[in-house]
């Protein structure tokens, strides 16, 4: 009997060459070919498990949604949706639900693979999934995105539910997204589902301390890896490349810890200050002004020269495919914590490492977010909630833990911290799978 033809053995399978899904273009397969390069390295290091390999690399279920809506002038526009869900072997499915004019199958694939991975590194029992509708709301009032919200939602609503796969905010989401998504969900399914979806206003269940998770979560990891390198918190330079929910967050705790935040890049342009930039205020001027730029005792400087500033510490914290091999070898940082999903290319990966430059990598860096949708889930389920206090303590003990356990994998094989992830993580995944088997 072959390899292949025994998987109670869990001998690796012969190598073999897997065409491309007709779905995606073998030219330009886009982020999800992040993702299958990541898999690919990792393989060599999950020993008997590789025999379950292509299972990571092919998403569980895609569904692909059109919203039709009607527009505030009475006419009727037609929206691209997507909810993939990736891999549910340890779990329901989780992830968030994106609003761009930039998404495509390729990216909420990749997204739900990274939640996969995610969930899986810090040992929360979900499953990778992601959503998104391809859509600029810059330019769509509050009234129409709700009708696009909960057009999304009915359409999607067969495969998702508190205990199938949980929605939650990302790029351009928020709590009031999720409040449309949930009382749509519940008004379909003729009961009050909280649990549905998480990122939740307060007053609807949802949970104390997580607008702040996962910008918290990239603190914690970023310090816990300062403290490994021998590198001090207090005055340590910081770049921040994003400054919504993840970067605002971070760079605001980490001002708050004796950080110096130098320099900050938006959709609206970069700011740079050696003698230190105050994040509060900073957002104080962006939501009075609608821009980062001309900020009080700071030099505007170009979206390239960004990745040159001197600093200790870069935290992208924006879209994927950021760091590449055109801006790598400029990076001065001796860390990199990623804040966004996907933000490095595997190539310019291999480049940083080869300059020394650590990373903590996003499956692990912004996992703070999902940590604390778990929190949220699991209050939602028991109709009891925690203190603030008493999420931050969980939330830092989770992500410390995870960190620091993630590291001695690190140390132990010689490999990078997002190589170290990946092992940890896929074979979380895959052992879950080889203990179920394949039905029927």
């Amino acid at each position: 009997m072959t390899a292949t033809q025994d998987p109670a053995s869990h001998t690796p399978a012969p190598a073999r060459a897997h065409a491309i899904p007709s779905y995606l273009d073998p030219n330009n397969i886009g982020p999800y070919e992040i993702f299958l390069e990541q898999v690919e390295r990792v393989t060599p290091y999950l020993g008997k498990l590789a025999f379950w390999v292509e299972t990571l690399k092919r998403p569980k279920r895609i569904l692909v949604v059109d919203i039709p809506v009607h527009l505030d002038d009475g006419s009727i526009a037609h929206f691209e949706g997507y909810r993939v869900q990736h891999n549910t072997s340890r779990g329901p499915a989780k992830g968030g639900v994106r609003f761009h004019q930039d998404v495509t199958l390729s990216e909420v694939m990749a997204l739900s693979a990274w939640m996969t991975i995610k969930n899986a590194a810090v040992n929360l029992p979900y499953g990778g999934g992601k959503g998104g509708i391809r859509l600029d709301p810059r330019q769509y009032s509050t009234s129409e995105l709700e009708r696009i919200t909960r057009r999304y939602t009915s359409e999607i609503g067969l495969i998702i539910g508190p205990d199938k796969d949980i929605p939650a905010p990302d790029v351009n989401t928020g709590p009031q997204t999720m409040a449309w998504m949930m009382d749509t969900y519940s008004m379909n399914v003729g009961r009050t589902a909280t649990g549905v979806v998480t990122g939740k206003p307060v007053s609807l269940g949802g949970s104390l301390g997580r607008a702040d998770a996962t910008g918290r979560g990239v603190f914690v990891t970023g310090a816990e890896a300062m403290q490994n390198l021998g590198m001090p918190l207090e005055g340590a330079r910081i770049a921040i490349q994003g400054f919504g929910n993840v970067g605002e967050a971070a760079a605001r705790i980490f001002f708050e810890h004796g950080a110096k935040i130098v320099a900050i890049q938006d959709v609206t342009g970069t700011i740079h200050s050696e003698r230190g930039i105050d994040p509060g205020a900073a957002l104080a001027h962006l939501r009075a002004t609608g821009k980062i730029t001309d900020f009080p005792g700071t030099e505007e400087i170009t979206r390239d020269d960004f990745w040159g500033v001197d600093c200790d510490v870069m935290i992208p914290a924006a879209l994927e495919k950021q760091i590449t091999l055109a801006n790598a070898d400029r990076i001065r940082a001796k860390l990199i914590v990623e804040g966004a999903n996907g933000p490095t290319i595997p190539a310019a990966d291999d480049l940083l490492a080869e300059k020394g430059i650590t990373v903590v990598p996003d499956v692990l860096a912004n996992a703070g977010g999902v940590t604390v949708s778990y929190f949220e889930w699991v209050q939602d389920f028991s109709s009891f909630f925690w203190t603030e206090d008493e999420i931050n303590n969980r939330l830092d003990r989770i992500m410390r833990d995870a960190f620091r356990s993630l590291w001695a994998v690190k140390e132990q094989h010689g490999v990078t911290l997002r190589t170290a992830v990946y092992i940890v993580a896929c074979t979380r995944v895959l052992e879950a799978r080889a203990l179920r088997g394949l039905y029927p």
